[in-house]
């Protein structure tokens, strides 16, 4: 080769070919001194890999090695990691009959490449490969395996594959952390996060981030608190990726002023994500003067605003009421900032107008809009119906909700209520006997409180706790106090010939009013903090009045997030202002 003629001296030693060596001199080297170091060509392999446009070149050199080993394979294997070809690859490793058996980085090379493809087939196949090799428990293949999994959405049997795992490394558990939060697994990821710093393996900053991801999303305030400091002991509270995970960890707690000030902390530095978050933290609690401000003040940092800017801003007008503004903006959103609205900017938009009752309007807009309505307008739509008692609307809205998907439970239930509010007891007859008939069932109401770190779920009716007689005599005291109070109960369904003590059992004893109690017999918070509570759906009409009066009996804050919003609780009014 011409390069060849170019050069002088003898082969690099192998200990000197290393990343950021040039393939070209050494292969020229190669050649001219007629060595048979197969260190050498395994090292060229995965030089020529690093450059897409000398990728051939890895393969070439690879098919002129006579007898590849096992090294030789996993660099051009690994060369061509992501590529089906790389599987095919590995099929022509395993027929070599003098070959030992692969090791475990060759087979998560390969469960990664399996990750990126439309069927787990492959992946299965592999992992059972790894059970027989005795690969499947150690920390590469492992956590390739728990990624794979994650991946595909399986956090039941990467949960598994992770507990296989004796020795986990940081990569073991950031990959665990990371996907399970992405699969809404919180519970799991704090467990997990708790178990790696109990074990003294060092966390980094996507493990962090992603426990906040998940603290957030289950609005476990305490846990956040515990991350943030272990966050500012590891040196990560400065890490851009862990100040943005907080500020949202933050905000979806409700603590917007701990959301703000470490915002603030992260300023000049902060990002697109980091501001997006904190006025999404402002948007919850209905805030739109702070998120607009915020929103005015991004130009002066670099920033352009994107969608999620745009839909933070309109979830705050959606949360205050601002129907005029938020159509407004819906309207100039193209030419004042240069941003198309999406999907989910007009299904804020006709949320607005319907919990406004304007609900033709409403309808109009997600008839005409420029995109097809998807199940969450029409269920958006439904939901304002079931509360301004729309009832012919609500029909014709919740048969469209179900041809979008005939096994949604809350279309059903809305539906029935809608109907049984109007004492069409037929009509809500058949919305119970079409959901019985296609096996569908109503997604249980759950509330959850933290206590001293751990977080105490409760159904409603809820007799499992082991400290029940006292939530319920609790419970039942708070009741008949705010009775005295003026609290007439304002359920959402009007109950059809039921006994006195089955409406208490339907209203009094739902999950968020157990939690309450709980939180009031357990000691949750010192007196005059707040008591909070999360919820997995939106909070009933008769727990809001409630709520409201329990605020003023006990002398202290109520806070609830529900799947809509924030609403705080305090000297019997809510800062939603009925609206939700």
């Amino acid at each position: 080769m011409a390069a060849a003629n170019m050069l002088e001296g003898d082969l690099a030693p192998p200990s000197v070919v290393g990343p950021t060596s040039s393939p070209g001199p050494i292969h020229a080297r190669a050649i001219k001194t007629g060595t048979t170091d197969l260190s050498i060509f395994n090292s060229l392999i995965t030089l020529y890999s690093k450059n897409p446009s000398t990728l051939s070149y890895a393969l070439r050199l690879f098919n002129e090695i006579p007898s590849p080993n096992v090294v030789s394979w996993t660099s051009i294997i690994t060369a061509h990691a992501s590529t089906p070809f790389s599987l095919s690859l590995f099929l022509s490793m395993l027929r070599h009959p003098l070959l030992p058996p692969p090791p475990q980085r060759t087979l998560a090379t390969l469960l990664k490449t399996c990750a990126s493809l439309p069927s787990l087939s492959t992946g299965l196949q592999l992992h059972s490969l790894a059970l027989k090799l005795s690969l499947s428990h150690l920390p590469f293949s492992g956590s390739a395996l728990v990624h794979i999994y994650l991946k595909c959405s399986l956090p039941d049997d990467a949960r598994k594959a992770f507990d296989g795992i004796p020795h986990r490394d940081e990569v073991c558990y950031a990959a665990a952390i990371v996907g399970l939060a992405q699969n809404c697994r919180s519970a799991d990821v704090i467990s997990i996060f708790a178990g790696m710093r109990s074990a003294g393996v060092g966390s980094t900053m996507y493990s962090v981030s992603a426990a906040l991801r998940a603290a957030a999303e289950a609005a476990a305030l305490e846990q956040c608190r515990i991350l943030h400091a272990h966050a500012a002991v590891a040196g990560l509270k400065s890490n851009l990726l862990v100040g943005t995970a907080l500020v949202d960890a933050y905000g979806k707690s409700g603590l917007v002023s701990d959301a703000r000030q470490v915002f603030d902390g992260l300023l000049p530095g902060a990002n697109i994500i980091g501001w997006n978050s904190m006025m999404a933290a402002y948007a919850q609690q209905g805030d739109s003067g702070s998120a607009i401000e915020l929103f005015y003040r991004m130009p002066s940092h670099g920033l352009v605003a994107d969608e999620l800017s745009i839909l933070a801003i309109l979830t705050a007008f959606s949360n205050s009421g601002l129907v005029f503004e938020a159509k407004q903006w819906l309207d100039s959103m193209t030419n004042e900032y240069g941003v198309q609205p999406g999907l989910e900017h007009y299904t804020c938009v006709v949320g607005t107008m319907a919990w406004a009752d304007q609900l033709k309007d409403a309808e109009n807009l997600a008839n005409t809009m420029p995109f097809e309505p998807d199940a969450a307008v029409w269920r958006t739509l439904l939901s304002a119906c079931a509360t301004h008692g729309a009832v012919d609307m609500g029909r014709v809205v919740g048969h469209k909700l179900l041809e979008h998907n005939p096994r949604d439970d809350s279309a059903y239930v809305m539906l029935s209520n809608i109907n049984t509010a109007a004492g069409r007891w037929p009509e809500m007859a058949e919305v119970r006997t079409m959901m019985k008939d296609r096996g569908v069932k109503k997604e249980g109401g759950r509330s959850w409180i933290e206590v001293r770190g751990e977080v105490h779920i409760f159904l409603a009716g809820d007799r499992r706790h082991e400290r029940t007689a006292e939530i319920y005599a609790k419970l039942v005291e708070l009741m008949e106090e705010i009775a005295k109070l003026g609290y007439v109960e304002a359920s959402e369904v009007v109950l059809h010939e039921v006994e006195a003590a089955e409406k208490r059992e339907a209203l009094w004893y739902h999950s968020e009013k157990l939690v309450v109690a709980f939180g009031v017999v357990s000691g949750a918070a010192p007196p005059g903090k707040a008591l909070r509570v999360v919820k997995n759906l939106r909070i009933c009409r008769d727990c809001h009045e409630a709520f409201k009066f329990m605020s003023r009996a006990l002398e202290r804050e109520i806070v609830v997030r529900d799947v809509n919003r924030y609403h705080k609780f305090e000297h019997g009014s809510c800062t939603c202002g009925d609206y939700w």
